[in-house]
C-alpha cells in the first residue's frame, strides 16, 4: 500500500486523470465533447465498436449469424479509437449517451433504431434474427439469466481485477487480493454450471456463451491481462473445455479480428465492410 493513506476530502473534485492506462477514457460528466459525424455505411447494421471484450460479443454474434445464412446481419464495422477519445463524439453519443463501445445502428428498417449496451445488443440481434435464443420459455429464461449474469459480474473481472491487476500505477495488494477473490469466485460459478451441461444455457450454444466467452473463456486461455496462472485457471475444467470448444468456431475466430488494432497484423481488421475483409 502507498506509504500515506488516502484521506478522503469532504467534496470529491476533479483534477486531473487518473488510473493508469485508459485513465483518460474516463471523465465524471456525459455529453459530447467535440462535434463529428459517423461514418455510414453500405449494409443494414452499422457497428461502431472496438475489439475489446464487449465489442468481439457483437462482431462474434453477427459473424454467426452470416454463417447461418442471415444476409440481413451484413455490417459495417468502423472503428472507435476509445484512447483518443472517438466515443465523445457527437454522433457516437447519439447513438449511446453513456460514450462507451459497442454502439449499433439499425437502419434496416425506418426510423433507424439505434442500440446501445452489449448485453442489449445482443438480445437485440438473436430476437431480430431469431437465432441463439431459445424460443421455450424455460430455455429463454436460462439463456437470459446467464446474459445478465455476465453483464453484472464482468465489471468486477475487468474495471475491479483487470484494472488493479494489468493496469493501475501502483500494485495494491488489498485490492487486487479483493478483485482476485470474486474473479476466482466467478470461475467456479461457471465451473459448477458447465460441470452440468456442455453450455452455460443448456445443450446449445447461445448468446449467453457468446456474451461470456470473451471475458471469462479467454481469462482462462490466458489472452486477458496475462493472469491464467495467477488464478490458477487450470484448475477450471470445465471452463477450459468450454473455452478450447468455443474457441474453435469459424465465426469466432472472424468475429474476433474485427476493430482489431493490436497482437500480430494477421489478426487486425480495424474496419469490416463485407466479408472478403476477413479473408
Amino acid at each position: 500500500m502507498s506509504k500515506a493513506p488516502y484521506v478522503p476530502p469532504k467534496v470529491w473534485k476533479h483534477s486531473a486523470p487518473s488510473g493508469g492506462q485508459f485513465a483518460n477514457i474516463n471523465r465524471p460528466i456525459a455529453g459530447p465533447t467535440h462535434d463529428k459525424t459517423l461514418p455510414v455505411g453500405k449494409h443494414p447494421l452499422q457497428l461502431y465498436s472496438l475489439a475489446t471484450p464487449n465489442g468481439v460479443k457483437v462482431t462474434i454474434l453477427l459473424e454467426e449469424l452470416l454463417a447461418l445464412g442471415h444476409t440481413g446481419a451484413e455490417y459495417d464495422a468502423w472503428l472507435i479509437r476509445i484512447g483518443e477519445g472517438d466515443q465523445f463524439s457527437s454522433g457516437f453519443v447519439e447513438i449511446n449517451p453513456n460514450s462507451k463501445i459497442p454502439a449499433l445502428l439499425d437502419r434496416s428498417v425506418e426510423p433507424a433504431i439505434r442500440v446501445f449496451e452489449s448485453g442489449s445488443i445482443l438480445l437485440y440481434l438473436a430476437e431480430k434474427f431469431g437465432a441463439f435464443l431459445p424460443t421455450d420459455l424455460a430455455g429463454r429464461t436460462e439463456t437470459l439469466n446467464w446474459l445478465f449474469w455476465q453483464m453484472g459480474s464482468a465489471p468486477y473481472l475487468g474495471g475491479g481485477f483487470g484494472h488493479f491487476y494489468a493496469y493501475a500505477p501502483e500494485k495494491l495488494q488489498y485490492p487486487i487480493d479483493r478483485f482476485t477473490m470474486e474473479a476466482k469466485r466467478q470461475l467456479d460459478v461457471l465451473d459448477r454450471r458447465l460441470a452440468e451441461s456442455p453450455y452455460l444455457a443448456g445443450d446449445h450454444y447461445t448468446i449467453a456463451d457468446i456474451a461470456v466467452w470473451p471475458w471469462y473463456g479467454q481469462l482462462v486461455r490466458n489472452n486477458v491481462y496475462g493472469a491464467a496462472e495467477f488464478l490458477s485457471a487450470h484448475e477450471y475444467t470445465h471452463v477450459q473445455r468450454w473455452a478450447e470448444d468455443i474457441a474453435k468456431r469459424p465465426a469466432v475466430i472472424r468475429g474476433q479480428r474485427v476493430n482489431r488494432t493490436w497482437g500480430d497484423e494477421a489478426s487486425q481488421v480495424p474496419e469490416r465492410h463485407e466479408a472478403a475483409d476477413l479473408d
